[in-house]
């Protein structure tokens, strides 16, 4: 018996039903305050910072969100891949699979900066359905320095993982960097490119944190892409529903923060508001 092979650069079903039913989800991300290891930790308490993040993931998820996003955000400064330490991946898996198991929704993984094999590990310990690269294909230059595009060496660690459901969401001309190495190549161009090196979801971005890409950039994005397409950076209330009206998700945190700061906690009545207000 014959089997038909899967087409180079085809993403296997669509991401965004295979996950949630359904697409035009609002996931919405956890920041974790300094894990050990990093910088900025200073000693607190372990159980206080999975208590947090596990706090924020329900306040989200309670507030109407469809899923969340675990990250290190609080890891400032960001290493480079090959120099984040195992101790990253443990507390990130232990606080992972407290909230898959408390909140019972579908979550995702991302690991800073660009650190795709242990968003991959993490994701397999805690059963994660996604996780999110920021540099999946070719590379920029960062507030990291260099960071090249992590597709081949990830997806052979998925395939080691026997992990083939682990759903790959991809930025597209990822905030944070220049990108003046491939400046001679069309964003179009480059946004294919995540797709040629199978990416299940492209996300397109701003500059930075908090800030919202052109409506025009946006579509542009989702039409070079083919698949599946989400917003990840300066959604908020008065533009999620134009947004939405492109692409097929939002990741949103800085505007349903106390008073729209990224690094403070995650307030449910923003949160309850902003989802109200997407169906209104």
């Amino acid at each position: 018996m014959t089997q038909t092979a899967k087409p180079i650069g085809s993403s296997a079903g669509d991401a965004m039903f295979s996950l949630f039913g359904r697409s035009k989800v609002v996931i919405g991300v956890v920041h974790l305050p300094p894990l050990p290891g990093a910088p900025r930790y200073q000693g607190e308490a372990i159980e206080d910072i999975y208590s947090q993040g596990l706090d924020d993931a329900r306040a989200y998820l309670e507030g109407g969100c469809d899923s969340v996003i675990i990250e290190n955000h609080g890891d400032i400064p960001f290493s480079k891949p090959d120099d984040i330490g195992p101790e990253t991946s443990a507390y990130m898996s232990v606080i992972s699979d407290r909230i898959r198991r408390e909140l019972g929704r579908p979550i995702g993984i991302n690991v800073l900066a660009n650190a795709a094999i242990p968003a991959l590990a993490i994701a397999s310990a805690a059963g994660a359905g996604f996780v999110r690269v920021n540099q999946w294909a070719n590379a920029y230059v960062a507030n990291e320095g260099f960071i090249e595009g992590e597709a081949a060496r990830a997806m052979r660690y998925r395939a080691k993982l026997r992990q083939h459901g682990i759903k790959i969401f991809a930025d597209a001309h990822v905030k944070h960097g220049a990108h003046a190495i491939v400046a001679d190549r069309p964003v179009e161009e480059q946004v294919k490119d995540l797709v040629f090196f199978d990416a299940d979801a492209v996300i397109a971005t701003g500059q930075r944190t908090g800030h919202a890409a052109d409506l025009g950039y946006i579509r542009m994005i989702k039409e070079a892409a083919g698949l599946p397409t989400l917003v990840g950076s300066g959604v908020t209330p008065d533009n999620a529903r134009a947004i939405l009206d492109i692409v097929d998700g939002v990741i949103v945190a800085s505007s349903l923060k106390y008073d729209g700061v990224w690094w403070n906690r995650v307030e449910k009545a923003r949160v309850t508001a902003f989802i109200a207000g997407l169906k209104a």
